[in-house]
């Protein structure tokens, strides 16, 4: 077995595609990993920023604003399970809006997508790094290291395949809801028991001293926006529901509601245990930091075999929630390479019929933003959301249009209904959080998306000259059909340049063989010498036409730049003919051996490919070692 069969699987057939379609219970670890782990750094976020108010900035205000973050949720909810029953073969925020909206927002959507999806698996590693520092503090000197890791380990489980990644994500996707559900219902049952005033098994760490009188809107509002992290995922279901076995759209939904539920169940859970054990958010540069989760958890249970084993697997379905972002963004570049706004590479499927090319970019893209960011959560989370809410107001209000042109479709008004709320419901959202993290960082996402939208129209713009000038519905051409003219470069005789001349007595009867001659190589005679004996000789034997030899010398040792000159006047002189160079080149076994050999034929190749024109043809005559 091969190294590539070990690590990535074996390659599958086309025929096989419908094998590697999943059900529900693997598509919650798939498409709803990045959304129920958000539970673990949503609240979080919005608790960092009440810091300055103590105590009673948990106590007071975390409740009133996850309940309208949760509010929020079930509209959004409800919008894509219209989506998903519209769009059964895939109504991603791109799709929908594209057919409904027009082509500038389909841009816009892909735009703000693609940015989610890096932004997604960043924060999902981050995060589960996080957890992991949070209980062996020691090891926050290697964040970043570790979050590299991950990216790594989670790169080579997805290119195994859908079916392989959901089975795999299973175990930890479920002890992850379950050690949290525990932690919430064993943490509710002592708040009750205790009239509402529950003791800590562990101290947490005591709060900051409040720097505040009051809480401000501006910091409500921040604190909004901030929670709102806890709702980014929710739109991969809706954009993989081509992953699903049939029914699509009925175990799809089905995926979307399991997780929407326990979704809510956990993040109120945890904001409620938080107010009722009144515990407060670390500063995260702090050097002994916690995550609000690590206290939690240690304030019901204990530092235990239950705590770390909780620890483990947030930090193992945290690193893993990356994967709805590898799950969506192969298939979101797909969609989009489709219509010629990204390279046509995203459309290819690889060895386990995958969009691998897609995986490859997100790799390299969630890489530089951890090394960027140095791997810390709360440094991500200011340029997080913006792009999931963007995507979502697009989506439903494509949604609308989409029902407005469904005259006959039964309940149309009610569903355009729920989908112009959710419109208008995630598009304020969208304004608040903008406005409230635009000095925090999202002013770079804001620059972002129109600077992806630009080169995605400068692709577009390629794929349609290129079109418009490969388009040829006439009859093959056959007029003014002549042999070309043919020109080979040659250093030397040997067995190489002879299979080269070989083949050009076969292509032209007008072939020139151009040696560049310096002065200063000692015992270099240049083809002179041999040229009557070992070549013309054999070809007059057979009265073949004889190749010219052009001999240029070179007084300052330059090889390439001779051989352009003299192919470039070549063809200028020769209007109307085509010019086939061909390049013999070496073809060693090993990589290494390459820098044992210089790479002038490369160079050339690449020379007359950028300054050549459509009269030059370059052919490529090797020698296997």
């Amino acid at each position: 077995m091969s190294i590539n069969d070990l690590l990535f699987g074996k390659p599958l057939a086309s025929s096989a595609e419908h094998d590697e379609h999943i059900g529900v219970s693997a598509g919650i670890p798939i498409f709803g990993l990045d959304g129920l782990t958000s539970a673990a750094y949503g609240p979080e976020a919005a608790m960092t920023l009440l810091i300055p108010l103590g105590v009673a900035g948990v106590t007071l205000h975390l409740l009133p604003v996850f309940t309208a973050i949760l509010i929020l949720l079930v509209i959004v909810y409800f919008s894509y399970r219209q989506t998903i029953i519209a769009y059964p073969n895939g109504g991603g925020s791109y799709t929908v809006a594209s057919e409904n909206l027009g082509s500038w927002a389909g841009l816009l959507a892909a735009a703000a997508l693609m940015i989610d999806y890096i932004l997604t698996a960043a924060v999902g590693i981050s995060a589960g790094v996080t957890a992991l520092v949070s209980a062996s503090p020691g090891l926050h000197r290697h964040q970043l290291s570790i979050c590299l890791l991950i990216l790594a380990v989670l790169m080579i489980v997805n290119m195994r395949g859908v079916r392989e990644s959901g089975v795999a994500f299973m175990l930890p996707t479920f002890l992850f809801v379950g050690t949290l559900l525990a932690t919430i219902g064993v943490g509710v049952f002592r708040v009750w028991a205790t009239g509402g005033h529950p003791v800590p098994v562990m101290t947490p760490p005591p709060a900051v001293a409040s720097s505040m009188g009051a809480i401000t809107l501006w910091l409500l509002l921040k604190t909004f926006a901030s929670g709102c992290a806890a709702m980014t995922g929710v739109e991969a279901v809706s954009n993989g529901v081509t992953a699903f076995r049939e029914p699509r759209a009925k175990n799809a939904n089905t995926t979307l509601t399991v997780i929407i539920a326990m979704l809510i169940v956990l993040l109120y859970g945890i904001s409620y245990l938080a107010r009722a054990y009144h515990l407060t958010a670390m500063d995260p540069d702090s050097h002994q930091f916690q995550s609000v989760v690590s206290i939690l958890v240690a304030a019901v249970f204990g530092r235990g075999w239950f705590y770390f084993l909780t620890m483990g697997s947030v930090l193992v379905a945290l690193s893993l929630s990356a994967n709805t972002a590898f799950a969506g963004l192969p298939r979101l570049t797909r969609a989009i390479a489709m219509q010629d706004y990204l390279p046509h590479v995203f459309i290819l499927k690889g060895r386990r019929l995958l969009f691998s090319h897609g995986i490859y970019a997100l790799t390299g893209f969630t890489g530089l933003i951890l090394i960027l960011f140095r791997g810390v959560t709360d440094r991500l989370i200011p340029l997080y959301a913006i792009g999931a809410f963007l995507a979502f107001t697009l989506s439903q209000a494509g949604m609308v249009v989409h029902w407005m042109k469904e005259k006959n479709q039964p309940g149309r008004t009610f569903k355009m209904a729920v989908n112009g709320i959710g419109a208008t419901a995630t598009g304020i959202t969208l304004v608040v959080v903008l406005v409230a993290k635009f000095m925090s960082g999202a002013w770079v996402t804001a620059i972002l998306v129109p600077l992806l939208i630009a080169i995605m129209m400068g692709v577009k713009r390629h794929y349609t000259r290129v079109n418009a000038e490969m388009a040829d519905p006439t009859p093959l051409n056959l007029v003014n059909l002549e042999q070309p003219l043919v020109v080979i470069p040659m250093a030397r005789w040997d067995r190489i340049t002879e299979k080269a001349l070989r083949f050009g007595l076969l292509l032209s009867q007008e072939i020139k063989v151009v040696h560049v001659h310096s002065d200063d190589t000692e015992g270099d005679k240049g083809l002179e010498s041999i040229w009557e004996a070992l070549i013309l000789a054999p070809i007059r034997a057979e009265k073949l036409q004889e190749p010219e030899l052009v001999t240029i010398p070179s007084s300052f040792r330059y090889i390439l730049s001779p051989l352009m000159d003299y192919i470039l006047k070549l063809e200028d002189e020769n209007p109307g003919r085509k010019v086939a160079v061909l390049l013999p080149e070496l073809v060693v076994r090993h990589w290494w051996e390459n820098l044992l050999h210089n790479q002038r034929v490369q160079l050339l190749k690449l020379m007359l490919l950028l300054r050549g024109n459509q009269r030059i043809v370059v052919v490529n005559i090797p020698w296997y070692l």
